[in-house]
C-alpha cells in the first residue's frame, strides 16, 4: 500500500506493523465465483454465511469493494480475510472485482485514457473503465445472489469498502444523484440498508491536497487536465444527499487516508442537509479496519450488522 513519508517516524512505523498484521492472513477462498461481465476483473467472489444466524432461511448481504488506490497489484484477494469474518458472523457476503490501474508508470500512459502516475508506480484505476465495472457490478448482483448464494437476501444489502473500495461503495450508493447524463445514473435510490465506509477517500479535493496515496484520485480521474470537469461523476463530497444510511469508520492515527478526508465528507452531507454517522476510533490506523484479529474490526461488523439486521 502507499506510503506517507510525511508523517511521523513513529507513526509511519506503527502503520507499518498494522498493514503487517492485516497482510499476514491467508486468503480465503470463496464457496462460489460468479461473472458479471467478460473481462477477467469482472467477478465476484461470494462467501456463503456461517456462525450465529447462519441457519436463517436468508440473511443480509454485504458488499465488499477492497481498497489499494485503485491500483493493480492490490486485488480483492487481500481482503478475503475480511470477507471471510463478516461470513463467520452470519452474514453472506459478495466480493467484487473491478479494473484497476495498469502496470506500467507514466510513460506511455495506460488504458482508458489515464495519465501515468510517478514512474515505475503502478496507475491508479481507469476513466472510465472502474466504474463501468462498480455500475455492472451492482446491476447484476440480485441475479447473480439469486443463482448463486440463495440464502443472501439482497432486499437486506449493506455496501462496506475500504480506502478506495470506501470511496466506490459511496459513490455506488449515489448513482442516482450523478449529474445528469451520467452514464452509471440510476433513476432511484439503489436498495440499500446502508453504506458502511471504512477510511474511505471521500473527499477528492481534500485528498488531493494531502496527496493522499500518492495523488490517487487524480490519477483515477485522468490526470490533472481531467480533474475537474470528472469531478462531479466520481467525488462522494459531491454526490450529497443520498438519502442512504451512511456510516463513515475511521482511525484518527490513520496516515494513509488521513482522518481530515472522514472529516470533510461529514461535513459536506451536512450542509446538502444530510447526517452522516462518523465512528473515530482512537489509536487506530488505516489497515485495522480490516484486520481480522484487530478490534476495530468487531467495531467494524457491529456497524453492518446495525444496519443489516
Amino acid at each position: 500500500m502507499p506510503d506517507d513519508a510525511a508523517a511521523p517516524d513513529d507513526a509511519v512505523a506503527r502503520d507499518a506493523a498494522e498493514e503487517a498484521s492485516a497482510f499476514s492472513h491467508p486468503p480465503v477462498d470463496p464457496d462460489a465465483v460468479a461473472a458479471y461481465g467478460e473481462h477477467p476483473d469482472q467477478v465476484i467472489d461470494f462467501y456463503a454465511p456461517r456462525g450465529p444466524g447462519a441457519e436463517q432461511d436468508l440473511v443480509p448481504l454485504v458488499v465488499v469493494l477492497h481498497g489499494g488506490a485503485w491500483r493493480a497489484p492490490y486485488d480483492r484477494r487481500h481482503i478475503t480475510p475480511f470477507a471471510d469474518f463478516l461470513a463467520q458472523r452470519g452474514f453472506a457476503v459478495a466480493n467484487v472485482e473491478y479494473r484497476r490501474g495498469t502496470e506500467g508508470g507514466a510513460e506511455g500512459g495506460t488504458e482508458g485514457g489515464t495519465e501515468g502516475g510517478a514512474k515505475g508506480r503502478p496507475v491508479a484505476g481507469r476513466w472510465p473503465e472502474t466504474f463501468d465495472d462498480v455500475a455492472a457490478a451492482f446491476d447484476a448482483l440480485p441475479g447473480l445472489v439469486r443463482n448463486t448464494l440463495p440464502q443472501a437476501d439482497p432486499r437486506r444489502m449493506v455496501i462496506t469498502g475500504h480506502s478506495a473500495g470506501g470511496h466506490l461503495a459511496l459513490w455506488a450508493a449515489a448513482r442516482h444523484v450523478l449529474p445528469a447524463g451520467a452514464p452509471w445514473r440510476t433513476d432511484r435510490p439503489a436498495p440499500l440498508r446502508g453504506v458502511v465506509a471504512l477510511a474511505p477517500i471521500a473527499d477528492f479535493e481534500v485528498a488531493e491536497k494531502l496527496e493522499v496515496c500518492g495523488g490517487a484520485a487524480t490519477e483515477l480521474l485522468g490526470g490533472k487536465d481531467a480533474f475537474a470537469e470528472r469531478r462531479p461523476y466520481a467525488d462522494p463530497a459531491l454526490l450529497l444527499p443520498t438519502g442512504i444510511a451512511t456510516t463513515v469508520v475511521q482511525g484518527r492515527t490513520d496516515v494513509v487516508v488521513p482522518e481530515a478526508v472522514a472529516e470533510s465528507y461529514a461535513d459536506a452531507a451536512a450542509k446538502a442537509g444530510e447526517m452522516i454517522g462518523l465512528t473515530l476510533l482512537e489509536g487506530v490506523g488505516h489497515f485495522p479496519l480490516i484486520d481480522p484479529a484487530a478490534d476495530a474490526c468487531a467495531v467494524v461488523a457491529e456497524e453492518i450488522a446495525q444496519l443489516a439486521w
